[in-house]
């Protein structure tokens, strides 16, 4: 009996919601949404521009660069609409016909008129960016803009309105006519114009590529995992800049540009539909390594971040699981040319780790800067830094051990054992400076003294596989503690019933895909994979229960706290990873029944 295929285009139809989620595409900066309370749209950029305003993080609070986009009829009125969405098309029913809109490529946006009537488009544009200073001002230009149409023009004004200008632009159409957008920097080819038939069907096609890569799963994930698939392309965005390859931003609303651990996990996902992808998500961020071997926080197109000046002034970056991220790259589409590119670079960032980061030269690194953690505002570093933690120490043992994993496979057979070596003596340390027997923890310390702050970070050994069993058997207590760390919505970042927990404070309790990941391969690690499968399966359903990927979910709810993003990277790439192995399991169970049931 043949499977049925699954329709992953068809299950999205009206899932993305344009007054939260940007309708966008593969490798385009621009990001269409409509307004909540009317009938328009409007148009942000996701970009930096940090050659207008020097602050890195202007972006959040940028304006729309089109504000008022609206559909007109013949009398210039704007139109009542109602948007039906795809991950290709938005259907826009007005009393006048139906529009559609499609992204031609990534610099433009066509708008699908209706056949043989009078209509248009206006909009307000501001495409000039000014400020006042002590000692005068700056007037700078921010993208250039040009709208066209296929159809004959009957009105064309351009207003100025204060900041920008306003675009009244009234078509006679024809019977496949379109508007056109294009916003881009610098100098640009614009296409040239076609039928919208042609766009569109350009615009359906190269989605349904995309989703006929993506590997079977069950009926029950299709849903949720066919838009983690449509996140994993919406936010890529194309190479412009530092930027030096197709790479994905872990939000283009909330994170602009490419961050350092978020990317490693992104690739887990594109190793299953495109392995060059997947290795670029990796190759972009050592192509910006220090001398010292350092790598960035983050790339944006204008700039690579080292340092920041919040909460205090510092180099910063985040934990090192590009080696271990690089190691599932090859298991899944091996490549030994990728393996002897980056292990070299990979080498010096873990010198770099251990000669720059351990002021008290005892072997267990440290972390100068709260961002380097990627857990920003843990409550492990109110009283300051440095802090040297398990967890910091725990991702060094697994990045040596993966790096013993890619010498094997280079055949460096010396070096690999010099890295395993490397990895049970970090464990040693571990156990000497942070274990605590009476407490069964391993604390983060700051001047060698404990941080009595109890999280899943306090656990985070277990991950490594080599600790001696009293000590496994006690984590594991703590873990499956539901007054700590367990319950219907585990694992929370800071445990339940520590008195620093707040369960929608990002990394002060809420849940995080990205840890309850490790988890779950750490429980497999040591052999508790009925644990591991719940975990997993616990991960899965919170994640299932929106209708949105979040950056954290409440760790008493389940529901995504107000301040968790929406379409981000690394939830998206877990559940595709997750959901897979799940069905995995699911298709073998099945196979073993049945194959019980014919023996009988």
């Amino acid at each position: 009996m043949r499977k049925r295929t699954i329709d992953y285009l068809a299950l999205l139809h009206n899932h993305i919601d344009t007054s939260q989620v940007p309708f966008s595409d593969r490798g385009s900066r621009l990001l269409l949404f409509r307004y909540p309370d009317k009938d328009a749209f409007y148009i942000k950029l996701a970009e930096r521009l940090t050659q207008l305003d020097g602050n890195n993080e202007a972006y959040l609070n940028r304006p729309p660069f089109i504000q008022d986009l609206c559909l007109i009829d013949s009398e210039g009125n704007a139109l009542e609409c109602r948007v039906n969405s795809s991950p290709y098309c938005l259907s826009v029913h007005t009393p006048n016909g139906d529009f559609n809109i499609v992204f031609e490529d990534g610099q433009t946006i066509a708008f699908g008129l209706p056949p043989n009537i009078v209509c248009g488009l206006r909009f307000q544009v501001f495409p000039q960016y000014w400020h006042s200073s002590d000692q005068g001002g700056k007037f700078s230009s921010i993208r250039n803009l040009v709208y066209n149409s296929t159809g004959k023009v009957l009105i064309n004004n351009i207003t100025p309105v204060e900041g920008g200008y306003e675009v009244n632009f009234l078509i006679e159409s024809g019977q496949d006519d379109a508007i056109t957008i294009d916003i881009y920097p610098g100098d640009r080819n614009i296409p040239p114009n076609q039928p919208f038939s042609v766009m569109r069907s350009a615009a359906e096609q190269r989605w349904k590529k995309w989703f006929s890569k993506i590997p079977p799963v069950n009926r029950k994930y299709a849903r949720t995992y066919a838009y983690a698939w449509w996140v994993m392309a919406n936010n890529l965005i194309s190479p412009q800049g530092k930027v030096t390859f197709e790479a994905m931003a872990p939000s283009k609303v909330g994170y602009v540009g490419l961050w350092l651990w978020d990317s490693a996990l992104h690739s887990l996902a594109y190793r299953y539909v495109d392995p060059i992808l997947a290795r670029n998500q990796i190759q972009v961020m050592l192509d910006h390594q220090l001398p010292t071997g350092m790598l960035p926080d983050a790339v944006y197109d204008e700039g690579v971040v080292y340092t920041l000046d919040h909460p205090i002034p510092g180099i910063v970056t985040k934990p090192p699981i590009l080696a271990w991220a690089v190691l599932k790259l090859h298991e899944t589409d091996p490549d030994d040319s990728f393996l002897a590119d980056v292990y070299m670079p990979l080498v010096r960032l873990n010198a770099w780790w251990f000669n720059m980061n351990d002021d008290n030269g005892d072997g267990l690194a440290q972390y100068n800067h709260p961002y380097s953690s990627g857990l920003d505002n843990s409550p492990l570093w109110d009283e300051g830094m440095p802090v040297e933690s398990p967890d910091l120490n725990t991702y060094l043992c697994i990045n040596m051990s993966s790096l013993a994993g890619i010498a094997d496979i280079l055949h460096l057979e010396e070096e690999a054992a010099m890295w395993r070596r490397r990895s049970k003596a970090i464990v040693e340390r571990m156990v000497k400076h942070f274990w605590d027997p009476e407490a069964g923890l391993f604390w983060a310390t700051k001047d060698r003294q404990p941080i009595k702050i109890v999280t899943p970070f306090n656990l985070y050994p277990l991950w490594t596989g080599l600790l001696p069993e009293k000590i496994s058997k006690k984590l594991l207590e703590h873990l499956q503690n539901p007054e700590m760390f367990w319950g219907e919505y585990p694992i929370p970042t800071v445990a339940r019933n520590d008195p620093k927990f707040e369960p929608q404070n990002m990394w002060r309790g809420p849940v995080w895909a990205n840890i309850n990941y490790f988890f779950i391969e750490a429980l497999n690690k040591i052999g508790e994979k009925q644990l591991a499968d719940q975990l997993r399966d616990r991960t899965l359903e919170v994640i299932m229960a929106q209708t949105d990927m979040y950056e954290y979910y409440d760790a008493e709810t389940g529901s995504p706290p107000s301040k968790a993003v929406h379409t981000f990277g690394w939830t998206s790439a877990i559940f595709i990873d997750l959901a897979i192995q799940a069905s995995k399991e699911l298709e073998k169970n099945k196979e073993v029944k049945n194959g019980s049931r014919k023996r009988n």
